[in-house]
């Protein structure tokens, strides 16, 4: 992340920079995913990483959350979990002989839903209301949970064997959908060096407390989003809606998104207002996931993330902010 400071105290940069600094000392060539897992951590959203097994996905996500003093929980998926699992449930207690409530994993500040896609659709929605809304109903009462609140998923791609497809109303729920890739050879070297070091799973330390992330938050609402801003973005969000290689365009939802992306981006970079690269950078990642292709554009093999990139091409850049 470069600093560009310009409107912003120097104390806010480097709460930032340390966070980025703690998640890359163990997750090697993955600059551009922790940039924007931090923007979506900034900007309260929740993110969704694809990618194929073994590139850090899950080492990415838990780094996160062990660089913050904030509760964290693993949700492993497989084809047998049950949305009590997820939630919680009622439980009978013959010692009482009443019910009452076990509040599952979601109930944390960072939960990791491992491996997502591998199980059925059913569960898969249990986090619909809580990615929402902060809260889970469990038997007709409602239980809020406490903020900073973040899905992280991971998932392997559709066509792997074992994994269902997440609904529609799910991929919305995501403020991101990002990718790790593999490391380059520089990157590749490091990482081994750190693993015949034995440094490979370094233990890290919490450098940002719930009030750091809150108090971040706040800040990025702070940031000024001109007018001319707010109408590229939404030329994009309407240009995926019209264009006929897909069979929808992006959501309100995904406006809102975007908003609170760039917000957050111009924050992480040390500015205190946005302009027309955030929008850029932050809907290559905030709209693909959202968007359905026509059959016969797959056909021709295009993708969201091509479509995408025309659509943001045909949309004139403001000139004055």
């Amino acid at each position: 992340m470069e600093n560009e400071r310009t409107g912003l105290n120097q104390d806010i940069y480097d709460r930032i920079a340390r966070l980025k600094d703690n998640i890359s000392s163990v997750v090697v060539g993955a600059g551009p995913a922790i940039n924007h897992m931090i923007t979506a951590l900034i900007a309260g959203g929740h993110v969704l990483l694809e990618d194929v097994p073994g590139v850090g996905k899950t080492t990415l996500a838990r780094s996160l959350a062990a660089s913050l003093t904030a509760r964290f929980s693993r949700i492993q998926f497989t084809p047998d979990t049950l949305p009590g699992d997820v939630t919680g449930m009622s439980v009978y207690n013959m010692k009482t002989g009443e019910f009452e409530v076990r509040k599952g994993p979601v109930f944390a500040n960072i939960v990791l839903a491992d491996e997502i896609n591998r199980t059925s659709p059913k569960t898969q929605s249990a986090l619909l209301e809580v990615m929402q809304e902060r809260q889970v109903t469990i038997d007709g009462v409602t239980y809020s949970v406490e903020e900073p609140f973040m899905v992280i998923a991971t998932e392997n791609p559709m066509d792997f064997s074992g994994t269902f497809p997440l609904p529609e109303a799910q991929l919305d729920r995501f403020m991101m959908k990002l990718s790790v890739g593999y490391p380059d050879n520089d990157d590749t070297m490091l990482l081994a060096k750190r693993y015949l070091n034995g440094q490979l799973e370094k233990e890290l330390s919490p450098v940002l407390n719930e009030e750091d992330v809150m108090m971040l938050r706040q800040k990025a609402l702070q940031v000024k989003v001109a007018d001319s801003i707010i109408e590229y973005t939404s030329a994009i969000i309407a240009g995926t809606r019209i264009n006929r290689e897909l069979r929808f365009g992006a959501s309100p939802r995904a406006m809102l998104d975007m908003l609170a992306a760039i917000r957050a981006r111009a924050l992480t970079l040390g500015r205190d207002y946005c302009i027309p690269e955030d929008v850029v950078t932050m809907a290559r990642v905030v709209i693909p996931h959202r968007l359905q292709i026509t059959t016969e554009a797959a056909m021709n093999r295009y993708d969201a993330v091509s479509i995408l990139e025309s659509v943001v091409k045909g949309v004139s850049i403001p000139s004055s902010l």
